[in-house]
């Protein structure tokens, strides 16, 4: 895994769109402005060709906690162990509390993601959680927090919720 080499950029946006629904990313131009800032990074896998995105990972990190907001392997590559690998990877490497969101457990894809993301050493905190509009247009989301190694209490919950409220969706 490299850091984004600002060329890439379309690659990924395009892995994007395979993978996530409308109302889960911004577009192409908000989602671009975001390399600008500070705490913001995107973290590519390049495949055999040294050209080819076939996976990445953009997350968000401060002080205390590190927010993986998108995650995603290429359609064509997955079920390889490509995302275990690079999850792996980016919470060894950390410190800090590591979180993300996915969908509540209402589709079958969406428990498959969660007990996948579980058996990376996840945890489903049942907290209340809505995903506020990413950007103009698109939907709120009801989602939930996972952390990797443990749950966390009702008051870190809180704390991980409005960091990514201010932080990264802009509301409050």
């Amino acid at each position: 895994m490299e850091k984004l080499n600002g060329a890439d950029f379309g690659k990924v946006f395009r892995v994007m769109e395979k993978s996530f629904p409308l109302d889960e990313y911004r577009t192409f131009e908000e989602q671009k402005n975001l390399l600008g800032e500070d705490a913001y990074q995107i973290y590519v896998l390049h495949g055999d060709d040294g050209e080819s995105v076939i996976a990445f990972m953009a997350v968000w990190e401060w002080q205390k906690l590190l927010f993986i907001e998108h995650f995603a392997v290429d359609p064509s590559q997955r079920n390889r162990g490509i995302g275990k690998r690079m999850l792996h990877e980016i919470v060894s490497a950390s410190d800090k509390i590591v979180c993300l969101e996915v969908e509540l457990p209402d589709t079958e894809i969406a428990v498959r993601r969660i007990g996948f993301y579980k058996r990376c050493g996840f945890f489903l905190n049942e907290y209340p959680y809505m995903q506020p509009s990413i950007s103009k247009g698109r939907s709120p989301i009801p989602l939930q927090i996972m952390t990797y190694g443990r749950a966390v209490s009702k008051d870190e919950f809180a704390e991980i919720r409005d960091t990514l409220y201010t932080r990264v969706y802009k509301q409050l």
